[in-house]
Order: C-alpha cells, then sequence, then structure tokens
C-alpha cells in the first residue's frame, strides 16, 4: 500500500498532468488523445527538470567550478521521458498518476521517437558519458550538431536495406529550448589578409549557428547538465531580387546550402562534394561550441589566459579536431595572444580519445580542398607542424619518422592528418581499452608516442547502468535488489555481491524466469512487427550492432550455414535450438556491408522457410536498429556475440550491456572483451580464435586462406553454398565476389578463425544443456561487470585528464 508521502506525491503529479493538459496542450481529459497525454506527461516532468537545471547551473557559477566541455558528432542518447523519471525517482508515482486516467507508463514512453543523433557506440558511449557527467555532479556541456534527419531509418526491402529520411522531429522536441542568445556567425572560404600587426580572415561564405539546448538529467537528480547542439541557417535566408526575378528556387540557394549542413549524420564522402560536406559539418558545430566556450570563459572569468584552469575540452574521436586550429585562430586573431602561449594554452585545455585504430577512420582531408575553405586555419596548422617538426628534428628522429609524425601527409596526394592535429594540440590521448591503448602505441600513433611519450592513456569505456539494467530490465533489477539490497543502484560495484551467490538456485531459476519473460516479450514485438515466430525456449543468439566488415557478422553468417547445413545433414543429433538475431545499419556507400545485410536476409528466409530445421534454427534480421530496439533485445539476449577481428574494435559497449544482463559472451580477445574475461573468469566467457599479435604476424608473413578452406570441410561448403546461389537463386552470381574475397585476401581472418568459431558454438551448446552451470555462469557475468559503469570511466577522466572534482 503506498505511503502517505508516495500518496501526495501522485495526487501532485496528476494534478501538474491535467493543469499542463488544460493550459498547454489545450486539451480537457475527454477530448485528449493518447500524443496529447505524452506531451502533459513531458511537459510536466519537464517543469521539474528546469528547476534543477537552473538550480546546477547557478551551483557552478556560484562555485567556480572547472566544467567539462565534450565535443562528439554523434549523441545517441534515444528516448529521455524514461530516462529523467527514473532519475527523478518519479516512475511509480507517474505511472500511477497516468493509471488514473487508463494509460500505461510504458505505452507513453514508446510515443517518443529516438533521437536521430548518432549511429553507433560512439554516440551511444557519448550518452552514457553525459549522464554519468550529471550523476557524479561533474558540471559539463556536450557539444553536438541537431541533425534534422540524422543517420537514416532503416527499411528492409527484399531483404536490401533502403534508407529513408529519419523524421524524428516532425512533431517537434519537447525537451529542447532554441537559445537565440547563442548565435555565432561561422565562416567559409575567402582569403587572409595583414592588418597592422596582425591578420584578418575575411569568409567569402557565412552562416549562423544557433544552441539549441536539451537537458541532461543525472541519477536521484543530483545535477542537470546541458547538451547544447548547434542548428544552422543563412544570413540571408532568401535572395528577394532573384526571387522577384522569377529564380524562385536559387533565391532560397544560400538556406538550403546552410540547411546541408544540419540535415544528415555522416553524408557518403564517396565524392568531393560529400567529403566538403562533412569537413563543413565538423568546422561549423566545432567553431561554434568553440567560440561558446571562450564566450562564457571571458563573461565570467575575465582573463583568456585562465582557461585550462576553468574548462576541459574533450574531442571525441578525430571529429572535432579541427579545434585545435580554432581555439588557437582566436586565441591569437581575436585575443591578441602570442602564438607561443596560445599553443600552451590549448594544449593544455583540449584532450583527445581516439576510437579506432582503421586508417580510413583516422580522418584526413585533401590539402587544396581544406585550404580552399579554412585558409587561415592551414596558415596556422603550418606554424603548429613546424612546431613539432622541429621537436622531432631536435630528438634525432630520422626522415621517415618525421613524415609519419608530420600534420601533412606527403605521400601522394597532399592531405591533412586531423588525428596528428588532435594528438599534437593535447596534453592527454586516450584509448577506450587496456589493448586498444597499447595498439595505439606500436601502430597508428608509435611515432607520434616516441616524441611524446606520457600523453597515451588508457580509459576503458563504460556504460551507464541506469538505461542498460534499470530502466531496460526492470525485472532483473527488482530480483537483484531483493538478492543483494539496492545499493547497486547507486554504485554498480556493490553488483560483486551477487557473485557468492551464483550456485544458488532460487536465484538462478529467478534470474532465469526474468530472462524467459524478456524473451517472451522480444518474441511477441517480432511477431507483430515483423510476422516472423520465435520459440522464446531457444537459445537466444545475438548480434547487433554497425554492419561493418571488421565486426564479421559474416562470419557469424558462414557459421549459421555451417550450423543449417549439419542439423540438415544430422538431424539425429541432439541440437539446441537456436535464434539467431541480427540488427545494424550499413553506411548507405558501403557495397559490402549492404551486402551482408541482404545475405542475412537471404538466409533467414531460407532457413526459416525449411522444415527440416523448423524447431531449431531461425533466423532474423531486424529492421531500423537503434537504441530503443535494443533495450528490447539485449534483456533478452542468452548469447552476445562479439567477435571482431582481433585487433580492430577499440573497446565495445554493447559486450558490457550485455553481460550486465547475464549474457554469456562469445568473442576473441579483443578491445573490452579482453578485460571483460579478466572480471568475470574464464569459466563465464566463451573466448576463439587468433590474438591481435597472430592477426598482424599472418598478415605480414603471406597469409593463404584459400589453403585453409580446403582443409575445412564445413567451412568451404557452406562458403561454396553462399557462393553458388543456394540462399541467392534469384541472381546465383550475387555473393560470388564477397566470398571470393574470403578466398583471396580474407583481410578480416574469417577463414583464419572459422573452424576455431565453430567450435567454440559447440562449446556454447553444451554450457547451454547444462542449466545449472549456465545460470551460475549468468549470475557471475552480472555480478563482475559492474566495474564496467560509465560512472567509473568518467571518474577516471575527471581525476586523471580534467582534474575536476
Amino acid at each position: 500500500m503506498a505511503t502517505v508521502s508516495a500518496r501526495n506525491a501522485i495526487e501532485e503529479l496528476d494534478e501538474r498532468i491535467i493543469d499542463v493538459l488544460r493550459h498547454r496542450v489545450g486539451k480537457d481529459e475527454l477530448a485528449a488523445k493518447e500524443h496529447d497525454w505524452y506531451s502533459a506527461a513531458i511537459l510536466s516532468l519537464r517543469d521539474e527538470v528546469i528547476d534543477k537545471w537552473i538550480e546546477s547551473t547557478r551551483r557552478t557559477y556560484g562555485s567556480k567550478q572547472k566544467r567539462v566541455y565534450y565535443l562528439s558528432m554523434e549523441f545517441l542518447i534515444g528516448r529521455l521521458l524514461r530516462d529523467a523519471v527514473t532519475n527523478l525517482g518519479l516512475s511509480e508515482a507517474m505511472d500511477s498518476a497516468l493509471a488514473r486516467h487508463g494509460l500505461d507508463l510504458a505505452m507513453i514512453e514508446e510515443l517518443e521517437p529516438d533521437a536521430a543523433l548518432g549511429n553507433g557506440g560512439l554516440g551511444r558511449l557519448a550518452a552514457c558519458f553525459m549522464e554519468s557527467l550529471a550523476t557524479l555532479d561533474i558540471p559539463a556541456y556536450g557539444y553536438g550538431i541537431r541533425y534534422v534527419n540524422g543517420m537514416f531509418r532503416q527499411r528492409i526491402d527484399d531483404g536490401w536495406q533502403v534508407e529513408l529520411p529519419e523524421n524524428w522531429l516532425a512533431h517537434g522536441n519537447p525537451w529542447e529550448f532554441e537559445r537565440r542568445e547563442s548565435s555565432y556567425v561561422i565562416g567559409f572560404g575567402g582569403e587572409v589578409t595583414a592588418q597592422d600587426d596582425g591578420v584578418v580572415w575575411q569568409p567569402a561564405e557565412e552562416v549562423e549557428a544557433t544552441a539549441v539546448d536539451t537537458p541532461i538529467v543525472g541519477w536521484r537528480g543530483k545535477r542537470v547538465n546541458t547538451l547544447r547542439l548547434w542548428t544552422a541557417a543563412a544570413i540571408d535566408p532568401i535572395k528577394l531580387d532573384a526571387f522577384n526575378a522569377g529564380d524562385h528556387i536559387g533565391a532560397l540557394s544560400e538556406q538550403v546550402r546552410a540547411d546541408a549542413l544540419v540535415r544528415v549524420l555522416y553524408p557518403a564522402d564517396s565524392h568531393q562534394a560529400g567529403q566538403e560536406l562533412r569537413l563543413r559539418q565538423e568546422y561549423f558545430f566545432t567553431a561554434a561550441s568553440i567560440r561558446d566556450i571562450l564566450r562564457r570563459h571571458i563573461q565570467y572569468e575575465g582573463d583568456v589566459r585562465t582557461l585550462p584552469d576553468k574548462a576541459a575540452i574533450q574531442l571525441n574521436d578525430t571529429h572535432p579536431a579541427i579545434a585545435v586550429a580554432e581555439l588557437m585562430r582566436l586565441l591569437v586573431d581575436e585575443n591578441g595572444l602570442e602564438f607561443n602561449e596560445a599553443w600552451t594554452i590549448t594544449q593544455k585545455t583540449i584532450s583527445y580519445t581516439n576510437h579506432t585504430l582503421l586508417p580510413e577512420a583516422l580522418e584526413s582531408w585533401p590539402l587544396p580542398m581544406f585550404e580552399r575553405m579554412l585558409p587561415r586555419h592551414m596558415q596556422i596548422i603550418y606554424a603548429i607542424n613546424s612546431r613539432v617538426l622541429r621537436e622531432a628534428r631536435k630528438a634525432g628522429f630520422d626522415d621517415a619518422t618525421v613524415a609519419h609524425i608530420s600534420l601533412i601527409d606527403e605521400d601522394g596526394e597532399r592531405r591533412v592528418r586531423m588525428a596528428n592535429l588532435a594528438f599534437s594540440g593535447s596534453h592527454s590521448i586516450n584509448g577506450v581499452a587496456a589493448l586498444h591503448t597499447e595498439l595505439m602505441k606500436e601502430t597508428v600513433f608509435a611515432d607520434l608516442h616516441k616524441l611524446y611519450p606520457t600523453r597515451i592513456n588508457n580509459k576503458t569505456n563504460g556504460v551507464t547502468p541506469r538505461r542498460w539494467l534499470q530502466q531496460c530490465n526492470p525485472r532483473l533489477t527488482e530480483v537483484l535488489k531483493d538478492a543483494i539490497g539496492d545499493a547497486f543502484l547507486d554504485d554498480a560495484a556493490k553488483l560483486s555481491d551477487l557473485d557468492a551467490m551464483a550456485t544458488d538456485a532460487a536465484l538462478g531459476e529467478r534470474i532465469a524466469a526474468v530472462k524467459r519473460a524478456n524473451k517472451g516479450a522480444l518474441a511477441d514485438y517480432i511477431k507483430r512487427t515483423m510476422g516472423v515466430r520465435l520459440d522464446p525456449d531457444a537459445m537466444f543468439d545475438v548480434q547487433i550492432k554497425r554492419i561493418h566488415e571488421y565486426k564479421r557478422q559474416l562470419l557469424n553468417l558462414v557459421e549459421t550455414v555451417a550450423l543449417y547445413d549439419q542439423i540438415r545433414s544430422h538431424p539425429e543429433r541432439d541440437w539446441v535450438p537456436r535464434v539467431k538475431i541480427f540488427g545494424g545499419k550499413a553506411a548507405p556507400s558501403y557495397h559490402n556491408a549492404k551486402l551482408i545485410i541482404k545475405l542475412a536476409n537471404d538466409i533467414a528466409r531460407r532457413v526459416n522457410s525449411d522444415p527440416s530445421v523448423g524447431g531449431l534454427l531461425k533466423v532474423v534480421f531486424v529492421p531500423n536498429y537503434n537504441v530503443s530496439y535494443a533495450e528490447r533485445i539485449i534483456p533478452a539476449a542468452d548469447l552476445s556475440e562479439q567477435i571482431s577481428t582481433a585487433g580492430m574494435e577499440a573497446s565495445g559497449t554493447g559486450n558490457m550491456k550485455f553481460a550486465l544482463n547475464g549474457a554469456m559472451t562469445i568473442g576473441t580477445l579483443d578491445g573490452a572483451n579482453i578485460e571483460i574475461k579478466d572480471h568475470v573468469g574464464d569459466d563465464n566467457i566463451v573466448i576463439f580464435g587468433l590474438t591481435a599479435a597472430q592477426v598482424a604476424e599472418r598478415r605480414a608473413n603471406g597469409y593463404d586462406p584459400r589453403e585453409i578452406i580446403e582443409e575445412s570441410r564445413e567451412l568451404s561448403q557452406a562458403l561454396s553454398m553462399i557462393a553458388s546461389g543456394v540462399f541467392s537463386p534469384d541472381d546465383p552470381e550475387r555473393y560470388a565476389q564477397l566470398i571470393g574475397g574470403i578466398y583471396e585476401s580474407d583481410w578480416f581472418m574469417v577463414a583464419a578463425d572459422f573452424d576455431d568459431y565453430a567450435a567454440a558454438q559447440r562449446k556454447v551448446d553444451e554450457r547451454w544443456e547444462d542449466v545449472a552451470g549456465w545460470r551460475a555462469a549468468t549470475i557471475h557475468n552480472i555480478a563482475n561487470v559492474g566495474w564496467f559503469s560509465s560512472d567509473r570511466t568518467i571518474s577516471e577522466y575527471a581525476r586523471e585528464i580534467w582534474k575536476v572534482t
């Protein structure tokens, strides 16, 4: 029975919802539709958020605290209603208040669109970090772009990915606030001219960046921080003379050009126009953010020289690396500092997180394009480069090493290396898992590390346990509270108290019942939305992430084909029923990734209609995988596929979310899998495949995949089935080139790891049949991955990089 205080909270919230419904939505209880109640619920909750937001900001100014500024191209924040309700401790009150009107909070939450502000792990990590910054009471701003359409909405037509606009803003966004007073003119192109003792950049084109703020609520409402996203507008949105002359479309060209800056996340850059737009986007949001940071600092502190004492700027990957040159430009050109002093301030203020060792992801831009678009920044980069290269020469480095350190790649087409710029302009460069950080030192940043040996450090990623346990898996959260109390709600490390209870049969039974219920709910949703019937008692084997060859969805699919063939050939064996669940988006111009999606759907069509494997194997590719879909799938997963080519996944965060929700991991010794293994124990994870060192050795010593394929009967049969058109009878040659790539080069070691992967999957089958052992392993996983909380990660950043308390 509800306490008096709880009843009062319900009454108060109910009254507020009704008041908002009438006076801000414009409906009474009788006329209101579901979306009206949704708006009323958010706006009533938002009032409390705003009060805490203002109080947090006042407290920061009053105490003159140092702020963290997190610059990222992506913030995959997902839905915010459940996040805010949970973190403010109002879930029960909101649920009860809505129930008085015959409404269900879970249903209302479903009406909120996913914010289309990111794509994958990079953006989801940024969202976890923003929530943890608020939870740890650290003043922070997140800076990015307010994408109108984001990446894209993925539809699957006849198995093919189709990209459609993600119209998440079609009906407005009740969480955001436009800040017209925070607007900045951002320039492109033009020329640099001398003026008195300095220089002046006179851009040829200018657009206006205007801030749009979203509040980010920390756990228990301790602090509300700001996610500030930039939208773009032309200075003159319409050329009236052209319009009146009849050129109605051309008259709007400047507004259209400005609008393109904030329309789409990661426009295809396989052509020059796409490359230019990406660079324009990156400079646009970075320049607006750096100006905003400097404006705030000068307004409240006065002296730009104290910037490192009051501001810590974190670059999330290379996308905002132009911040180094932009901050230098503002300090030198607009604040009159000498170059050397500005360089010292810049390095002390900025730090850089690297997320990838893939050369194509370490951005570089054609020098002529860069200089044409940002002429003053090119001058500054040349000046920075001269200092860096002089240091390298002074250290005795040879010509080849100096060439690798240079901010300008002179080999072939001259290009500006953004990762080298970020490294040079930062006092800290961190990797996101222990292996990744060591590989940074040995590969992409080997020479810069020799020159600056103290800058690289590790900060293993984490995920927020609020969204990725409490919110997405409330059933499990209640069981855990009954078992060990609720201390883990405030400190995820307290989950370790479960470890001693791993063999408790009653606890294992309760957690298994939760998993079964979550699987049933997911199966119902997939049946309702896709028409595919899944057995909740089968093993749910899940690989959901961005589609990329290094993440090796193809290895999983080839093994799926081999398993399908084995089940048909040996029906007498006691096979473990499996449901293979795939999800993820492929970049629009990434041909092989899109072909892998088609292959998954072709395999699903064949397998799911084959009565000879009925009940033993199902394959499903879920469309438009996003945060909300992940919140459905992860609590229902039995097996987590983390099977990237060793040495290529920086960290991964999906691996942490699955383990936290009681899934067994099958994976390579890559990214954070290694640290997960160290925490959960070798017996509670299934590891297979080559190590990063072995992958590098094979590549260096002339790896021959054809020989391996010919020696593996299962692999050669599976590849032959795919390549010969068994799964694509309408186009037998569809996958010939894709499979041919495995025979000829196999850069991602699909063939090299196949037999070990297939053997590991049969070990998983054996473990699944040991019910008590499987349940104990899942409890060990839940108990020992509390360390992978983003609260721990952020506390390390705060203490060791940002120097904030």
